[in-house]
Parts: structure tokens; sequence; C-alpha cells
């Protein structure tokens, strides 16, 4: 099981134990106001959910839970590579903290996989994340409009790229 610690926090594979945690983080309409799903109802939901990553893990995927001082804060990493996808709880949000998760899982693929672009698709109006993403170093790449509809409604696409060339220039930390 891969753990990758950096100086705020840990990334860890996911565990069943984790789901009241990863709920508040999915069920939160804040957190999940750019996400690909609306906020999650309920526990089954969430459960189904956080099944599907253990057994991404189990398979390979380097898709982490973010945990903060032992506690469980949201995921950073790749579902299936080369999209790195992440998500905070809004209570740990403006702290650097989500560049510093999604630097790790960078830095982590990178050094142990074959992939030569990592990818990322971001809603236009997600400043944040825009801002997160350009930090560690990822170049717009393009754009696409209604590619994503989440409870009903239709949202857009920015695209966004890092290069191992970019990425062996120095480190994606934040």
């Amino acid at each position: 099981m891969t753990v990758i610690e950096t100086p705020r926090l840990r990334l860890r594979h996911a565990r069943p134990d984790d789901l009241a945690a990863v709920h508040a983080v999915l069920s939160d309409p804040r957190a999940t106001r750019w996400w690909s799903t609306p906020p999650h109802e309920s526990l089954d939901q969430t459960r189904d959910w956080l099944d599907g990553m253990i057994a991404g893990n189990a398979a390979g995927s380097d898709d982490f839970i973010v945990e903060r001082d032992g506690v469980v804060i949201g995921k950073a990493g790749f579902w299936r590579l080369p999209d790195v996808g992440y998500i905070l709880h809004p209570e740990h949000w403006g702290l650097g903290l989500a560049s510093e998760a999604v630097g790790a899982a960078v830095n982590h693929v990178f050094a142990t996989r074959p992939v030569e672009v990592l990818t990322a698709d971001v809603d236009p109006e997600n400043l944040a994340s825009i801002r997160l993403l350009e930090r560690l170093r990822f170049v717009r790449t393009g754009a696409a409009e209604r590619t994503w509809n989440v409870g009903g409604e239709w949202k857009d696409s920015l695209y966004y790229g890092l290069s191992r060339a970019i990425w062996r220039q120095g480190s994606t930390s934040a």
C-alpha cells in the first residue's frame, strides 16, 4: 500500500472506515460545486463511491485519501491515468493543502509510472482550481462547452496538461 507523506499531509489508499469522513466531503454542496456529481444524499451513495475507490486502489490506481493530523479531509490523485482529480472539505480550503496533495500525487505518478502527460478537466468558473493547476505548471490545452451534466445543469470544461518534460524542470510542490 502506497503512502505519501508531505510536510502537512498523509496520502494513502482508501479504507472502508473512511466512509463517514468521505461522506462529510461528498455530501457538502460547497465541496461538490464543481464535482462531477451532485452532493451525495446518503451514506449508501458514498459507500458505493468509496467501494469503487478501494477497488481502484486494489487494481493499481494512484488515487489517495488525504489526511491532515490523522483526519480525512478529502481525496487527490488519479482514478484513471492520466486524469487528476481532487476534492477537499471546505473547512480546509485556502491553506494550500490541495496544492500540496495534488503536487505530491503528481510527483508520485511521474516517479513511478511511464505516463508522459497528465491531464485535468476543470469548470471555467472554478478559479481556485485553475490557480492550483497553473501553480503546479499545468498549461491550458483546450476548452469545450456543455461537457458535464451535473444534477440537470450543463457545465463547461477547460482542459489542462502537464508533461513529464515540464515536470522534470522542477518540483510540482506549491
